[in-house]
């Protein structure tokens, strides 16, 4: 092994005690989430609805893409309300003048007394309504039969959009478990089974003392986790992060002296298929945004028809993780026969069937979710009905995704066996592989997220697709490849890229595993989530904050050794690429992201554009431009170096950073903020309100993306689409080889007394 086992023993240290407790919070979750109860009744023992008429309602609120129009307890879309607050709002009020009109001398105090009572019991999992709650409930009914039905179209959704009078009892059943959990008290506590959440003064719901102490612990380990970072790196700066003191000088072997295997060329038709995927994302996404603009028309034409919100944020949402997830597939693909020095037969076969099934699964799921979200008849059950918020892909297709992924890693496995035979399992080609194998088996856990589990629990699950698989695991495999990259071309030694690469590691999970709980914090999860959650997700800043500061030492890795040589670093706009990744990391998954993980501005932030903002600023600044970097250095040996479209490259890295940055700091920054303000000094249900998004001052902010859409969708993914394209019309272009020599990219330079001081190992 290169490196010392205290690497390994740091990393396995580090997972063992955060899975442990993740084991711990697991079972927590299962035993001391909010209760499903068997039924609800009334004071009087009527049956007002049943544990399977919450299920039943759950599911079509999922399967009717409600989840991607507006949110439940706090997750979920952000145009249509949070369901759970509405709720609670509207009956609060009808609570209260129902009491008044009966000249209750206190009605406010006499509600109060009346929804924070807990009357569940559990030994008979029946939950009692009172006679103000009955009451509540059945005018909600009427409420949601109207939104549903008549008035859907104008509240953003598609005409009629529910309108069986079973189905909209359900899912305002549904609505109204969720908000008495949000009201009533938890055994033993003075707050709710949701912290208190949302907040709502009609039913004395403000912030706990857990909000506020977890919160400025939270800050203590970020300002306290930083320092000691630094004071390490300024201790060992020159032993760990990116630098080339021990690399060799070099000459790059530029991409027309390299050739391709079948599988690398087979590569090309998955960039163009990413391309067109991303492009298809982009205008999805300017549609969605649409609908903040101008809920009613489209120009002039009634998209809603056809493309409602919902179904528009789907597939936006959807694409997003299909194109860029795709990337990483096609590098390690591209990768593999470098890192192994041949490719079996066949794999150029495999590549192309695998890229056969994951059209499979990105079209028909999307026509799968429309045919759920439009209410067609027939379109039920797992192969149709939508899922959870950002699994959303109907279940037979997440199955098949899932075994996609693991076939993937099959092919790498069969392209890199021979290699991993004679490394130890410290090593860069079984970290590789073991970081390659992380991707499909932390993404099947999200398979333990079915429709009908408990919304809690479902939660729970689904945050280990969305955090722990996207914040940990897909960025050690991105760590793991951006490493492998600067080692196949020479620019670092194998053991200073295994040093960041566990260092890394260390790191991300450190904060990243137990900090995935920063999503439940509100989810009816036991406060010790709501404490872990918090105090590590700060935690997830520090290791942002490393990359920052190494991001200079890694831009200039090419540029050293271009100047040792006589040929130029043939990987510009890839590494420029990579190194937004790096200012994208730190400002939208750190800044960003802390900014609305600290759980007493999560108490009035959750479900606004604030998250909306750490959303793109962090999907498309990370894991976007890493998959599009990636794509441009497997274009670069694609491509004749002739044909290479240097002014577009550039043109494309620019435009897609300014057009993001013109998306997070004109538009969903400052709506963030201002919502958050609205949300403090009015009320979190005054701005979640469709009236309130939709006012003139929000409207005009929402045009004025409208310009860095069209530089991001013009100028960035075009360009980009092009050049892919490209890589397809060139791809059988150049020599085709099965078997690589060592050092296949570059070639080491010796020193020589000639003039220029440098040649090649061959001359030597």
């Amino acid at each position: 092994m290169i490196v010392g086992k205290g690497w390994v023993q740091g990393v396995a240290l580090v997972m063992l005690f955060g899975f442990f407790v993740m084991g711990i919070l697991a079972y927590r979750t299962y035993t001391a989430s909010m209760p499903m109860p068997d039924r609800v009744v009334s004071q009087n023992g009527d049956v007002l609805f049943t544990g399977q008429d919450i299920t039943a309602g759950q599911e079509i609120f999922q399967a009717r893409g409600l989840m991607q129009y507006g949110s439940i307890m706090g997750h979920g879309a952000y145009l249509g309300p949070d369901f759970t607050a509405e709720y609670l709002r509207h009956a609060a009020t009808f609570a209260r003048d129902d009491l008044a009109r009966q000249g209750v001398p206190d009605p406010q105090a006499a509600l109060v007394a009346d929804f924070r009572a807990n009357r569940f019991d559990e030994a008979t999992k029946t939950l009692t309504f009172s006679d103000l709650q009955t009451r509540a409930y059945d005018e909600q009914i009427k409420y949601y039969t109207q939104f549903l039905g008549p008035d859907s179209k104008k509240n953003g959704l598609i005409a009629n959009a529910i309108t069986d009078p079973t189905e909209v009892k359900q899912v305002t059943s549904f609505f109204a478990w969720t908000a008495w959990a949000s009201a009533a008290q938890r055994p033993g506590h003075d707050y709710s089974y949701t912290n208190n959440w949302p907040p709502e003064p009609l039913v004395n719901n403000a912030p706990t003392a857990d909000l506020v102490v977890w919160s400025v612990l939270s800050l203590i380990m970020l300002i306290g986790g930083t320092g000691i970072m630094f004071a390490v790196y300024g201790r060992w700066s020159r032993k760990i992060g990116w630098h080339s003191e021990e690399a060799p000088a070099i000459s790059f072997r530029q991409p027309g002296e390299v050739g391709l295997t079948p599988g690398q060329r087979a590569v090309a038709w998955f960039i163009l298929v990413i391309a067109l995927l991303f492009v298809a994302q982009t205008l999805l996404g300017s549609a969605a945004e649409h609908y903040r603009a101008d809920l009613q028309s489209f120009f002039g034409f009634d998209l809603a028809a056809l493309l409602p919100f919902n179904l528009a944020r789907t597939w936006h949402l959807q694409l997003s993780l299909f194109w860029t997830a795709a990337g990483f597939l096609a590098a390690g693909i591209f990768l593999t026969p470098f890192i192994a020095k041949r490719e079996p037969k066949g794999q150029g076969v495999l590549a192309y069937i695998l890229l056969g099934a994951v059209a499979v699964v990105v079209f028909g799921s999307m026509l799968a979710e429309a045919l759920s979200i439009h209410g067609v008849p027939w379109a039920k059950g797992p192969l149709f009905a939508q899922q959870w918020e950002y699994i959303d892909l109907p279940f037979v297709f997440q199955v098949l995704l899932t075994l996609g992924m693991f076939i993937w890693i099959a092919i790498i496995f069969r392209g890199i066996q021979a290699r991993l035979k004679g490394e130890s399992k410290g090593n860069m080609p079984w970290l590789f592989f073991f970081s390659g194998l992380a991707i499909p088996a932390f993404y099947a856990v999200g398979l333990l997220a079915r429709t009908d589990t408990h919304l809690t629990v479902a939660e729970f699950w689904r945050f280990w697709v969305v955090h722990l698989w996207v914040e940990d695991f897909l960025e050690l495999f991105s760590t793991v490849m951006v490493a492998y990259v600067f080692v196949l071309l020479g620019v670092v030694r194998e053991k200073i890229a295994l040093g960041i690469i566990f260092l890394d590691v260390i790191l991300y999970s450190a904060g990243g595993v137990l900090g995935t709980m920063h999503h439940l914090y509100f989810s009816g999860t036991p406060v010790e989530h709501m404490a872990l959650g918090a105090f590590f997700s700060a935690a997830e800043v520090i290791p942002l904050t490393f990359l920052t500061v190494e991001a200079w030492a890694f831009m200039q890795l090419g540029a050293r050794q271009e100047a040792k040589g006589d040929k130029p670093f043939p990987h510009r706009w890839a590494v420029m690429f990579l190194v937004a990744v790096g200012f994208w990391n730190f400002v939208g998954a750190g800044i960003f992201g802390f900014l609305i993980n600290l759980p007493i501005v999560s108490y009035y932030e959750i479900g606004t554009a604030l998250t909306a903002n750490h959303g793109h600023a962090a999907m498309m600044g990370v894991y976007g431009m890493l998959a599009v970097g990636l794509s441009m250095f497997a274009l670069r040996y694609l491509i004749p170096a002739e044909k290479w479209p240097e002014k577009l490259a550039k043109i494309s890295f620019w435009s897609l950073n300014i057009g993001l940055a013109w998306m997070v700091f004109a538009t969903l920054l400052p709506l963030g903020i201002l919502q958050l303000y609205h949300s403090v000094g009015s009320g979190y249900f005054e701005a979640r309100s469709l009236g309130y998004i939709t006012n003139p001052n929000n409207a005009l902010i929402e045009w004025g993306r409208l310009p860095g859409d069209v530089i991001f969708i013009v100028g960035g993914t075009l360009p980009f689409l092009w050049i892919a394209f490209q890589g397809v019309r060139n791809f059988r272009h150049g020599k085709t080889v099965h078997e690589f020599p060592e050092d296949v990219l570059y070639t080491e330079l010796h020193p020589s007394k000639k003039k220029g001081g440098w040649r090649e190992e061959a001359e030597a």
